[in-house]
C-alpha cells in the first residue's frame, strides 16, 4: 500500500508540474526608480512602497498596472511590457505543464527588469 501511495504521489507531482511554474516563478522583482525619487509606488491600486525600490509583481500575459505620486508632480501610471519566457518551451509537449504555466502567469516575464521615469512637474492652473 505505501509503494503504491508514493507512485501515486510522484506521479501526480510530475503531471502536476511545469517548468516554468517550478524555474522561474509566478512573480518577478523589478526595480523602479523615478527622478526626482521619493515618489509613492501604487500597484493595481495598492501602496507598496516609494522609488526607489525593487518591487515584486505577478507574472502574467499583461503587467500589473504602478502608478507613480509625488506632491507637485504629475502622476506617472503605466503597465510593464511582459515577454515569453524561454523556460516555457521546455513544456510544448507536454501538455498539463504548458497549461499550468499558461494558467499561472509563469510563461511569461517582465522585461525590462529595471523601469526609469522622470516624474513631470505639475502644470500651473
Amino acid at each position: 500500500m505505501k509503494k503504491v501511495m508514493n507512485t501515486v504521489a510522484v506521479s501526480a507531482t510530475l503531471l502536476l508540474s511545469s517548468c516554468a511554474t517550478i524555474f522561474t516563478g509566478t512573480s518577478q522583482t523589478v526595480q523602479i526608480n523615478s527622478n526626482p525619487p521619493a515618489a509613492t509606488i501604487e500597484v493595481d491600486g495598492v501602496k507598496t512602497g516609494v522609488t526607489p525600490m525593487a518591487v515584486s509583481l505577478k507574472k502574467g500575459f499583461s503587467g500589473q498596472t504602478i502608478s507613480l505620486k509625488l506632491d507637485g508632480y504629475e502622476t506617472k501610471t503605466f503597465q510593464p511590457k511582459t515577454a515569453f519566457n524561454a523556460v516555457g518551451i521546455v513544456n510544448v509537449l507536454f501538455w498539463p505543464g504548458f497549461a499550468i504555466d499558461a494558467a499561472t502567469g509563469a510563461m511569461m516575464k517582465y522585461d525590462p527588469k529595471v523601469y526609469e521615469f522622470t516624474l513631470e512637474p505639475k502644470k500651473a492652473q
